[in-house]
């Protein structure tokens, strides 16, 4: 770390690495990514193997893929165990669990959940909560570190048993390490009503835990990774990151078409919420073998799609297709409201914040009160595009929220303030946003239209506005969408 492969303490590191028996040397990614001719030879003389961190992996991922490798290699598992995929926490939950003949949790060192084993049967109301909480309790984890049970785990090389207790049946723990790093905790309780463990119990946790070490290397590493590629989607997204490194961690072509959705989902989800979005996003996108990058966006999410077909019609058909199909997927989930902008195909992945800026306006028209469209691209949005971004100029030239003294609309506003509601605001705001059609106005406010209609009466007596004048109603209409900018402003 920090010796540049170029030079000559390279050569004095590989030299050094193989008199301490080292099997490899690992640099950092050199300027023209080739090896030197002087350090091929000293690594050739050595016998030690020379390798190269590419510019998109960190030393952190690095290092984790590496002791993953080492903890998973020679390490003998009960076949069920073996068989489990590299980081497939929940599988590996689940075939120790039938081992062991016990409930399975596996934690992190702050005794978070990171996955538990599907057995359902006498669950003790300890583990249901952790479970559900997704953790353990934390007067719980206050109890067992005051008692100084976590330095006896982290410290202690093998397995600890606690004995049942009053509704808390009798639980095996050990801590899960690699390379001197403590990584976590397997924990079995044991099932039945609060029977015994087998005798093997410890013995075959005591193995899980040094497989289990890989599992949770790799578990680490990939979500570094995500979060690597998350950042990188991102930053180009947004104008200023790399193509190239992008297309390196995620296997979108560089040069290709590619397109960007914006979503927002029919309720304003919590951050739980948002990664079941940005999860059902990301396996729908998988079906049609496109490569997915889901990024979570304010009040919902991005999604680069790369991988599109190369004639440009098509390309623009498939985007299409997608976001049809990820509306209605997405709206039986989280509301009928749900509302995606397709972006404009871009020939290249540096191109994509341009697709990226399309899809936002066109989602910004589709969230206007009078469309009814769910999904569209930005071009199918023009007129919408153009008068929202007409308004915008307008009222950012205005001198504030509050109407001018005098005119109809503050003398409504200061109506419905003195009557303590906004019933003749809104009224006038639906009125104007239907162009004056009763039937849709009644529709939207859920009145009847006779009711209506003493309302637009009523409010026209109490402000003086003539909706029979075209500037009256502009002025009107200006107005109140600085009202509606300012309320939101408030509201964020």
């Amino acid at each position: 770390m920090g010796v540049d492969p170029q030079s000559a303490a390279a050569v004095d590191v590989v030299r050094h690495a193989a008199g301490a028996g080292a099997a490899a040397v690992v640099f950092g990614p050199g300027r023209n990514g080739r090896a030197p001719d002087a350090l091929r030879t000293a690594a050739e003389d050595a016998g030690t193997a020379v390798l190269f961190r590419t510019a998109w992996c960190g030393w952190t991922e690095l290092v984790g893929a590496l002791r993953a490798g080492l903890v998973l290699s020679g390490v003998p598992a009960d076949p069920a165990v073996a068989a489990v995929a590299p980081g497939d926490l929940n599988g590996l939950a689940d075939a120790v669990a039938v081992l062991v003949g016990g409930a399975v949790t596996i934690e992190d060192v702050e005794s978070r959940v990171l996955a538990y084993s599907s057995t359902a049967e006498d669950v003790d109301e300890l583990r249901r909560l952790t479970i559900l909480g997704r953790r353990v309790p934390p007067w719980r984890v206050a109890a067992m570190r005051e008692a100084g049970f976590f330095r006896a785990l982290w410290g202690s090389g093998d397995v600890i048993h606690r004995p049942a207790h009053g509704e808390n049946p009798e639980r095996l723990v050990v801590a899960v390490r690699a390379g001197g790093e403590i990584l976590g905790s397997i924990w079995v309780a044991a099932a039945g009503g609060g029977g015994d463990l087998p005798p093997h119990a410890s013995d075959t946790l005591r193995s899980a835990a040094r497989v289990a070490a890989g599992h949770l290397l790799h578990h680490r590493s990939h979500r570094a990774h995500a979060r690597l590629v998350e950042d990188a989607a991102r930053s180009l997204l947004d104008g200023r990151g790399s193509a190239d490194v992008l297309a390196e961690r995620t296997g979108i072509p560089a040069h290709g078409h590619c397109a960007v959705l914006a979503v927002r989902p029919g309720t304003s989800g919590k951050a739980e919420e948002n990664g079941r979005l940005c999860a059902l996003l990301a396996v729908r996108c998988g079906v049609d073998d496109l490569v997915p990058v889901v990024v979570p966006a304010d009040q919902g999410a991005l999604v680069l799609v790369g991988g599109l077909h190369q004639d440009l019609e098509r390309a623009v058909d498939q985007v299409g297709r997608l976001g049809r199909s990820l509306v209605r997927q997405v709206a039986d989930v989280f509301g009928p409201e749900t509302r995606i902008g397709l972006g404009t195909v871009a020939d290249t992945l540096a191109a994509s914040h341009e697709s990226r800026r399309s899809a936002d306006l066109a989602l910004r028209a589709l969230l206007s009160p009078s469309e009814t469209r769910t999904v569209a691209f930005a071009s199918e949005l023009a007129e919408t595009i153009a008068l929202r971004q007409m308004l915008d100029a307008l009222l950012d030239a205005l001198p504030g929220p509050d109407p001018a003294p005098g005119t109809p609309l503050a003398r409504l506003v200061a109506h419905d303030a003195r009557n303590g509601g906004g019933t003749l605001v809104q009224t006038l705001r639906a009125y104007l946003d239907h162009f004056g059609h009763v039937p849709d106005t009644a529709r939207e406010l859920g009145v009847h239209a006779n009711s209506l209609r003493h309302r637009v009466s009523r409010l026209t007596e109490v402000s003086g506005l003539d909706l029979a004048n075209p500037d009256a109603r502009l002025l009107a209409h200006l107005q109140l969408r600085l009202l509606d900018r300012d309320g939101r402003k408030r509201e964020g």
